[in-house]
């Protein structure tokens, strides 16, 4: 089979690059910073986008209602039978546009909102509803709903939507590095994302992430359906999230790509009211926040979840993992991102958690990423690959797998990525399809292709391999070196192997103050 390349979905509209054009929008939406910090204005401006993407598909089908004989266009279930939100005359975008230039139009646009969550049920909550604040420039509000009206998104069926789509999930992104650390609470970089979904080729099935932040799993699951010849709907996605504000982002990013998604009925923490009992997912596809110290774990001590261990109160890492596990159906299979302290912490009974798992032969595949990937964090990262059944499984397009039991694929993609500016590194489509055709070859799914270890990146160690390092799963100690005289001097990867250590001597800093207070309070005491 040939190497599949990440695709861009979505056209470039009116004859613009889509680069371009969300460029545009991104300018024009950043005029508000001058009144609001990015968490507010945030949700000012995916709010409208949304608003447009329900205006669009409703005038849409009013002008088709209209062309059509004996048809009501004021009809509204008319337009629920083809699940498309009624939209009220005074919540159209073509009012608020005439409107634009008042200075009232804050409490229209909030007036939009309620009206249109009154009349469709599935969006009740979901919507912001804060545009007539004081503190919101009316003048630039009306500035922004104009540009948006002018540029148009009204490309008819899939090609509208996915150009509205990829400007909500591009606004995401630019979201997300302008909070820094608390964006990270809603958006996995977009390379990060792909190579997930290249790696775990969601097909058909159901597609679980427990902490979707605003969905950008599900969008890109349903994309590489539809790039690879399948239909949308082929996979059924579910998903919980805690932040409230959060879970309305990825509710509205679902409804814009009208994916059919079952985000559970409100927002509710996956560890302490999990909305999914028993649920069975053929994938599992999540970015779970990083060493959480706060995830309730001394409540959950004897809970069915953890067979392998009791995660440590202090650390959710081994919790997560369990939790995926337990979600797992018996030939699903599992790609997330977690710190790399994960493939050799030995505390708190983590290392004896991880031993388990590898010995339950439950660890498919694990991959260093380079540094600098996440706006949110500095700590290094990886992926972890688990599968439930490594002896006869289902790979691409229904293709059974060849037998891996006992084996794990170590690749180390540390010196990969390409700087975009100063602080941010991004994995190239190259790059991404490098590592996930390596990784479907050494599962069999590249015929006539045979699997074989490049040093210095990937390698097929047995598990006695991994009991000899003490069932520690840090690629680096498994693939070798690349002998190769160009490779003698490798910037990226000298730069990721210091990145690591400068984030282990943090966490080893931060251990030693927290265990100096308690020291000094029962000293006090």
């Amino acid at each position: 089979m040939a190497s599949r390349k990440p695709k861009t979905s979505g056209q470039p509209p009116e004859g613009r690059g889509v680069g371009d054009y969300e460029a545009t929008l991104w300018a024009a939406a950043d005029k508000l910073r001058s009144s609001l910090d990015a968490a507010e204005y945030k949700h000012v401006v995916l709010g409208l986008i949304f608003l447009k993407y329900i205006s669009d598909a409703f005038e849409e089908k009013h002008a088709a209602l209209s062309a059509a004989a004996g048809a009501d266009p004021e009809d509204p279930a008319a337009y629920r039978a083809e699940n498309v939100f009624w939209v009220p005359r005074r919540a159209r975008w073509s009012f608020l546009s005439d409107h634009a230039s008042e200075p009232g139009l804050g409490k229209l646009v909030d007036e939009a909102m309620l009206a249109i969550e009154r009349e469709n049920p599935a969006l009740a909550g979901v919507l912001p509803r804060d545009y007539a604040r004081p503190g919101l420039d009316s003048t630039r509000l009306g500035e922004l709903i104009q540009l948006f009206g002018d540029i148009g998104f009204k490309d008819r069926g899939a090609r509208g939507r996915d150009v509205l789509g990829d400007v909500y999930m591009y606004f995401l992104g630019h979201f997300a590095a302008a909070e820094g650390k608390r964006g990270g609470q809603f958006y996995t970089p977009k390379c990060v994302v792909e190579l997930l979904v290249e790696m775990l080729a969601p097909y058909k099935g159901r597609v679980y992430d427990p902490c979707c932040g605003s969905g950008g799993m599900f969008v890109h699951s349903e994309k590489f359906v539809e790039e690879h010849g399948g239909r949308l709907g082929d996979i059924r996605v579910h998903g919980q999230e805690s932040n409230p504000t959060t879970w309305r982002l990825a509710k509205m990013n679902l409804a814009i790509r009208q994916i059919d998604g079952d985000l559970g009925g409100e927002w509710a923490d996956s560890f302490q009211r999990d909305l999914h009992e028993g649920l069975q997912a053929d994938y599992i596809l999540a970015n779970p926040p990083f060493n959480a110290s706060d995830w309730g774990g001394a409540r959950l001590r004897d809970d069915a979840r953890f067979p392998f261990g009791v995660p440590p109160a202090g650390n959710a890492n081994f919790a997560w993992v369990q939790h995926f596990l337990h979600h797992l159906a018996p030939t699903g299979i599992a790609g997330f991102v977690l710190a790399n302290g994960s493939m050799s912490s030995q505390q708190s009974g983590e290392g004896e958690i991880r031993r388990k798992l590898i010995e339950a032969d439950l660890v498919d595949c694990m991959v260093s990423l380079p540094a600098q990937l996440f706006d949110s964090t500095q700590i290094p990262v990886c992926l972890w690959i688990l599968a439930r059944d490594k002896k006869n499984g289902i790979g691409e397009q229904g293709k059974r797998l060849k037998d891996r039991s006992g084996s794990v694929l170590f690749i180390d993609a540390r010196a990969m990525g390409t700087m975009v500016d100063r602080v941010k590194r991004v994995l190239t489509a190259e790059d991404i399809t490098k590592i996930a055709d390596i990784y479907h070859t050494w599962r069999g799914e590249r015929e006539p292709t045979r699997y074989a270890d490049v040093p210095g990146f990937a390698r097929s160690a047995t598990l006695a391999d991994v009991r000899a390092h003490k069932h520690v799963l840090v690629p680096g100690r498994y693939v070798g070196f690349d002998s190769r005289p160009e490779a003698a001097w490798d910037h990226g990867a000298l730069q990721a192997e210091l990145s690591e250590i400068l984030a282990r001597f943090q966490q080893i800093d931060r251990a030693s103050n927290a265990a100096l207070r308690v020291l000094e309070e029962l000293l006090r005491g």
